[in-house]
């Protein structure tokens, strides 16, 4: 009898003792995912908007190498009806001139998106490691490096 007292008495006092401890430990928890959640949504708009505003760029580039374009090609018109025959080699290279310049401005561009994307890439990549690598899977790492270099160099000799 004695022991099915001790034993209600030890399972109402856990009972009271995880009733207590948990339900603020979970609260704690469900915040910190929530918060966690929030931070991700307001990185994704930043990069969506940033990615709009390049996209934005882009566009705008295109209309310019078309403005570009349509006046290299006014020109060339222009300067053909006005100077004659004799021009003409200077008109082709103006007009080279012009796409060698169109050509160059859009490389850039292109250039500039890549950089931009393969930095957020890079700032995804290094935020993910960070959320998974905790101080425990370092120490891991760092002991197994290590104890690797422990069996591939020699005494007294080099790997």
């Amino acid at each position: 009898m004695w022991k099915w007292a001790n034993f209600a008495i030890l399972v109402i006092g856990l009972g009271y003792l995880i009733g207590k401890n948990v339900p603020p430990l979970f609260r704690k928890r469900a915040q910190e995912i929530k918060q966690s959640i929030a931070d991700a949504a307001g990185q994704k708009k930043d990069a969506e908007a940033r990615a709009a505003a390049m996209d934005l760029r882009l566009s705008g580039l295109a209309a310019e190498i078309e403005r570009l374009r349509s006046d290299a090609h006014t020109q060339a018109t222009s300067e053909n009806e006005r100077i004659g025959r004799e021009t003409q080699g200077r008109l082709a290279k103006i007009q080279n001139q012009s796409a060698a310049e169109i050509a160059l401005m859009t490389r850039a561009g292109r250039e500039e998106l890549r950089r931009y994307a393969a930095g957020l890439a890079l700032d995804l990549a290094e935020q993910r490691i960070r959320s998974r690598v905790t101080p425990n899977k370092q120490e891991t790492l760092v002991d197994g490096f290590l104890e690797d270099l422990r069996y591939r160099v020699q005494p007294g000799g080099r790997a």
